[in-house]
């Protein structure tokens, strides 16, 4: 399966994303998790990466989309892929696009998270995160189980981003809709765009994704195996079994019909000759008519 998820921030891809992942047994791409990645393992790409960060310059479209393919390639990525928060704008899309048709793995859906932007303001002030593992929260919507606690790992470091504030979501919004909502109809021209209500809670909003995912691409896949069977069947090969009973058919079939016609030309054959004997018998019989006749009249 390879996955895009599309939507506004605070609309919640991040979490689905990892339970997307674990569910499906697919690696979660997130470009600010694999440039982060880069710079830590030191590669080429994180290199660009970390002097760029220090010039204080945004890391370039070539940069962020040689990561992506980089991670693209690797043996985890093998199964599929559930792409978070990248592309985020149409030139990275149709890099995208270029460089997975090299691959012959080309994006199967684009998951579109549909929530209001008054929902996705009140979400991202209550929103707070674990510093250990990353797990997210909400105060009010979904809270810990345990206050002050993470519940995946007993952490008690729950923080808020410094960025998420009223003001600085109000201006990531109005950044998203100019540079990240066209691809909505890019993605729709390509008959890949599926919208998922992301308005309720994360439960409800990843089985609702499911649904999504087990009909429109596990039935793809089981079409697929289906019609490789009678192209195999098409596939010309040397039967010498086949082409024997067929051989035999023919040949069967033709001295079937000479029999045939040969009964048929005896039939003719016996008739005729039963006509001409049938004269000669005639011509006996008046012959010796004939004789009687003669001799009678010596006799007198």
């Amino acid at each position: 399966m390879r996955i895009v998820l599309l939507g506004a921030p605070g609309s919640g891809k991040g979490t689905q994303a990892k339970m997307m992942a674990e569910a499906y047994r697919v690696p979660q791409i997130s470009t600010g998790d694999i440039l982060r990645k880069a710079v830590a393992d030191k590669t080429e790409v994180g290199k660009k990466v970390a002097a760029m960060m220090d010039a204080g310059e945004l890391v370039s479209d070539r940069i962020v989309i040689d990561a992506v393919t980089d991670q693209l390639r690797s043996s985890d990525s093998r199964r599929g892929f559930v792409l978070d928060g990248f592309p985020r704008t149409i030139p990275q899309a149709q890099e995208l696009d270029t460089r997975l048709g090299w691959m012959g793995r080309p994006v199967q859906l684009v998951l579109h998270f549909l929530v209001d932007n008054k929902v996705l303001i009140k979400r991202v002030i209550n929103r707070m995160s674990c510093a250990n593992c990353g797990a997210i929260y909400n105060k009010q919507s979904s809270p810990p189980k345990k206050k002050g606690v993470c519940d995946q790992c007993g952490s008690k470091k729950l923080v808020s981003r410094t960025d998420d504030s009223e003001k600085t979501m109000r201006s990531r919004l109005e950044a998203y809709d100019q540079d990240t909502a066209p691809l909505i109809s890019y993605y729709r021209a390509q008959h890949k765009l599926r919208s998922i209500p992301a308005r309720s809670s994360m439960a409800h909003i990843f089985d609702a994704i499911c649904d999504v995912v087990d009909t429109e691409i596990r039935p793809m896949e089981k079409k697929i195996v289906v019609i490789e069977e009678p192209v195999k069947i098409k596939i010309k090969k040397a039967d010498p079994e086949v082409v024997d009973q067929a051989t035999t058919k023919k040949k069967t079939g033709k001295k079937a019909t000479a029999k045939k016609v040969t009964k048929k030309a005896a039939k003719k054959t016996a008739a005729k000759k039963v006509t001409k004997k049938a004269p000669v018998k005639k011509a006996a019989k008046k012959t010796a008519a004939k004789k009687v006749t003669k001799k009678a009249s010596k006799r007198k």
